[in-house]
């Protein structure tokens, strides 16, 4: 498990450069750029198959405040690796590094009908439920706003 940099997301999201990617690719990576966000991956045989994001101040404190809450999203692990332990591994250690950056809460969102992912996160110690949201600040359109999207929660962890 380590950090990646902004074109490891490129390549990983299936874009030759920053100018063929799309809007969300381009918003990702621009933060990662800038310091605001983080690339974390899981490599196995040198290939990159789970990723995490990390984001420290987003538009909708309720998800980053850039002070004391960090918000975690587009995690995955490659299907086939599943139940292996490595998307849990992956998750307590970048938890782990943003306790030592000094934030005291993280949130994630997750699906509201999605009960195997709640219960994930809640064994995680994701057990505090903020609000329901219908627009995701990682999720931007041709202009760069947040999308709207079916409803999920905001689970938050205490660090």
């Amino acid at each position: 498990m380590r950090k990646a940099a902004g074109e490891e997301l490129l390549e990983l999201w299936g874009y030759e450069s920053i100018h063929t990617a799309s809007p969300n690719a381009k918003f990702f990576y621009g933060q990662i750029k800038r310091g605001n966000a983080e690339f974390w991956t899981i490599d196995c045989g040198g290939e990159l198959v789970g990723e995490l994001y990390v984001f420290f101040e987003l538009e909708d404190k309720d998800f980053a405040d850039g002070e004391g809450t960090a918000y975690l999203c587009a995690f995955r692990v490659k299907k086939e690796l599943r139940g292996q332990g490595l998307g849990t591994k992956l998750i307590r250690r970048v938890v782990e590094h943003i306790k030592d950056l000094g934030y005291q809460r993280i949130s994630i969102g997750v699906d509201a009908t999605d009960a195997a992912n709640i219960r994930f996160y809640r064994r995680l110690g994701f057990t505090g439920k903020g609000k329901e949201c219908t627009e995701d600040p990682c999720d931007r359109d041709e202009a760069m706003r947040p999308r709207t999207c079916p409803c999920f929660w905001l689970l938050y962890k205490e660090v």
